[in-house]
């Protein structure tokens, strides 16, 4: 009896090993903004992540014969670039082989270095043209770039808003000259007046300045190339101030969090251009808002729906490979394309979407409401 407990006990034990050994574990990267002013966006982006993982993990993939099990670990790079950095180092030493993120281009910059030189592949929403002029081979954008944001933007303050005279702000980050940069340039090109430049911080929260100044010079709308933290304040001066100029604003300002930092503030006076199609109207984006509110008790930001993509991509990836070998599964992801929630993910040479709308928003009861593709 005592000999059968035993022999029925190692059975037990080779069929739970059995078990294990026909799974096999992925490490996941998540680089982002966790704590700080832009830790809202780094929390929703993480909450994509985790998203895509619990739902593969619930109904595993098989690959190679055996099933999956993604396990995520995710960093906290301060929007800072040194810290991201680090950030990098610490998840390729941990064994990661795929990173969605960083959300900062000032951060995915020199962070995608480091990534590239360990054989990493990224998928970042970092939006700075420069990320993907870099010449790495196992980088990809899953959203529209500064060039497109800031150029749609100005386009449709132009032709739609019949707006002539405007003005620059920018933080001075990568990502906030970026998109300002652009912004002016297709503002002049469309026969706009930019009658200003004006410099700002990712950390400041007064603008009084900045603000009497362009007052003075009576323009139609200020373009903000920066995040949400520094836009709602601004739009609270601005109106303060009686500055009766539209804001406008890139991905960084179509959040929630304006219509918590402005209040009522922020209205349909602002307007901002973000990546993706309108979710609302995607053929999964509705459900996909549904399952966000579900999990996480609360609506998803701006780029939930991009970092839930980006983890579906690198599975489907890997299923079409059969493998989990990172250079297996970037050769899918060079030659592929998957279709997500907030766009459909095919690349060029450069690691750039070969089609990504930009998607105008404005406020209302201090929530981004969609207005028009563009």
């Amino acid at each position: 009896m005592y000999l059968n407990k035993i022999i029925g006990g190692l059975a037990l034990a080779g069929l739970v090993g059995m078990a294990y050994a026909q799974e096999t574990v992925v490490k996941i990267g998540h680089s982002g903004p966790l704590s700080g002013a832009q830790s809202f966006a780094g929390k929703d982006n993480e909450n994509g992540v985790r998203l895509a993982i619990e739902e593969l993990n619930a109904k595993p993939i098989t690959v190679g014969g055996k099933k999956l099990k993604f396990e995520l670990l995710s960093e906290d790079d301060q929007a800072d670039p040194k810290a991201g950095v680090n950030v990098a180092q610490k998840l390729i030493d941990s064994g990661v082989k795929f990173v969605v993120g960083p959300y900062n281009s000032g951060v995915a910059i020199p962070a995608s270095r480091v990534y590239n030189d360990a054989g990493v592949i990224m998928a970042t929403v970092g939006s700075n043209p420069k990320i993907t002029e870099q010449g790495y081979k196992s980088l990809y954008r899953i959203n529209a770039s500064d060039s497109q944001l800031g150029s749609k933007m100005a386009l449709y303050a132009a032709k739609e808003l019949k707006l002539k005279n405007v003005a620059v702000i920018d933080d001075r980050t990568a990502y906030g000259q970026g998109v300002a940069e652009e912004f002016k340039k297709q503002a002049k090109a469309s026969g706009m007046n930019v009658l200003g430049h004006e410099f700002t911080n990712d950390k400041a929260s007064d603008f009084t300045a900045i603000l009497t100044n362009l007052k003075a010079k009576k323009v139609e709308a200020i373009f903000l190339g920066g995040y949400a933290p520094q836009g709602g304040p601004m739009a609270r001066q601005m109106k303060q101030l009686g500055v009766n100029a539209k804001l406008l604003g890139g991905d960084t300002i179509c959040a929630a969090e304006m219509g918590r930092l402005g209040g009522d503030a922020v209205g349909e006076n602002v307007l901002c251009a973000q990546g993706g199609a309108i979710l609302d109207k995607a053929a999964s984006g509705p459900e996909f808002k549904g399952k966000y509110k579900k999990r996480f008790n609360q609506e998803p930001e701006v780029y939930a729906a991009s970092f839930y993509d980006g983890m579906m991509m690198y599975a489907d990836a890997m299923k079409k490979a059969n493998s989990v070998d990172a250079a297996k599964v970037n050769a899918e992801l060079q030659k592929g394309s998957y279709k997500g929630v907030a766009g459909t993910y095919a690349f060029d040479e450069k690691g750039n979407m070969k089609q990504s709308p930009v998607t105008i928003f404005t406020f209302k009861n201090q929530q981004p409401v969609a207005v028009t593709s563009y």
